[in-house]
């Protein structure tokens, strides 16, 4: 299955974030919504994109009580968003809470974000409190496993990852691979990517693709390139 691709709506403006949704129309149907666009314009950025008739995934990697989490999920169910992230960090609880919200999954699916790519075994360590010895695999597969079993539509993780996610949860968990960059393009704030053709392979349902779209000079062109890639 070739994966879907998202372009990440990651701008300070509405304006600027619709102009490129206008600029993209005829090669890409699914952006992400995340906290920057999201704090800025509000639920409003939602509704225009759905009015545009593209597909939402609103990347708010809600972490709180699961009350708190339920209620927000409720609220993007409510403006028509296909995805949803949450921590899986927050625990089962709260995942369960977030996914018995959503509801059906064909309609909003919780995903549930492992270990963030801009994160590096080192820093992980660090935050977990276990300075030697980690593997972000292991915990990536820890923290999959917490989120089979709240009943969550899938995962975030990264392209290094994601073939053992693949080969252990199978089809049970939708996996989207975040992080995506073109060979010979800049890392800038992720620690681990990986190439379409990388994710598509690692077995990719979703890939987020930010600027190796949006600061292109032709970002028609670079969309294309991306798409060709995938498949």
């Amino acid at each position: 299955m070739t994966p879907i691709p998202i372009v990440a709506l990651d701008m300070p403006t509405k304006e600027a974030a619709l102009a490129l949704v206008d600029e993209l129309a005829d090669g890409c149907r699914f952006y992400k919504v995340g906290s920057e666009l999201f704090t800025e314009a509000g639920p409003g950025i939602v509704h225009a994109l759905r009015e545009r008739g593209t597909e939402v995934f609103l990347d708010l990697k809600l972490h709180d009580i699961p009350n708190t989490v339920a209620g927000a999920v409720k609220g993007a169910v409510a403006l028509g968003v296909r995805l949803v992230t949450v921590h899986a960090a927050g625990g089962e609880a709260m995942l369960r809470a977030a996914v018995n919200a959503a509801g059906d999954p064909a309609q909003t699916g919780v995903l549930a974000v492992t270990v963030l790519t801009s994160l590096d075994a080192t820093q992980l360590g660090s935050i977990w409190g276990r300075p030697s010895g980690l593997e972000i695999s292991e915990e990536v597969l820890r923290l999959a496993a917490v989120a089979r079993d709240a009943g969550a539509y899938g995962v975030v993780c990264g392209g290094g990852e994601a073939r053992d996610v693949k080969a252990r949860f199978g089809s049970s968990l939708a996996i989207l691979i975040p992080g995506i960059r073109t060979a010979g393009g800049a890392t800038h704030d992720q620690a681990r990517v990986v190439s379409p053709a990388e994710a598509a392979a690692a077995g990719a349902r979703y890939v987020v693709v930010g600027r190796a779209v949006t600061a292109a000079a032709d970002r028609r062109g670079a969309m294309r390139q991306i798409a060709a890639q995938l498949r």
